[in-house]
């Protein structure tokens, strides 16, 4: 069976994944990975029943000139953020391929090389850049000051936060909303407190 596993937020169906399940408790710290092969940004969230509590974001700048050495910062540093922060689950975006081939190439190597350092015993979860927009502002065409403003109000943020790091805690909330939504189907279909299923890998 395949680690990964992505479904589009229309797809979604809360009672029907099989694999990987997110763990079964309504509290639990979330990371959201932005991965980018100049930035990557990053937002950790806990997760206390139906309310969400910010932990820490920013972004993991990888200097150097090839490619190579970026993307073993951007594993190092992970890495080193799951050590620290010891998150229970990590959401990550899924790659958007545009018309830039050469773009999307990279940005897959440095979500490989992010998802690399992820240790097997933590569930991976991906999502759709349309997904989120929708779980945090409620419009899937939503523009990334929309998506940032919808991230400072349901974590209770003050001042600006860099576009990279806003992304990876929308993310994290988009990853929240999901776990809630297993929930609920789940109870509705009188499956009581039973581990929920997952949307992707584990």
């Amino acid at each position: 069976m395949p680690r990964y596993r992505t479904r589009s937020w229309r797809a979604f169906e809360p009672g029907a994944a099989a694999g990987a399940r997110p763990a079964p408790t309504a509290n639990l710290r979330i990371l959201g990975l932005d991965p980018g092969s100049q930035r990557t940004g990053f937002g950790l969230i806990d997760c206390r029943g139906t309310d969400y509590v910010h932990v820490a974001h920013g972004c993991i700048t990888a200097p150097g000139a090839t490619l190579a050495g970026r993307l073993r910062a951007i594993f190092e540093a992970v890495q080193a953020l799951i050590a620290e922060h010891r998150p229970d689950e990590i959401a990550i975006e899924r790659v958007f391929v545009s018309r830039n081939v050469d773009s999307a190439l990279k940005l897959g190597q440095a979500r490989g090389a992010a998802l690399s350092a992820v240790p097997p015993e933590i569930s991976v979860f991906e999502y759709a850049p349309r997904a989120i927009k929708l779980a945090v502002v409620g419009f899937g065409a939503a523009e990334k000051a929309q998506v940032a403003h919808m991230v400072k109000a349901l974590l209770r943020l003050d001042g600006r936060i860099a576009a990279d790091a806003s992304d990876a805690l929308a993310i994290a909330i988009c990853h929240a909303h999901a776990r809630g939504l297993h929930r609920l189907a789940y109870a509705a279909a009188g499956g009581g407190a039973a581990p929920l299923a997952g949307d992707a890998h584990g």
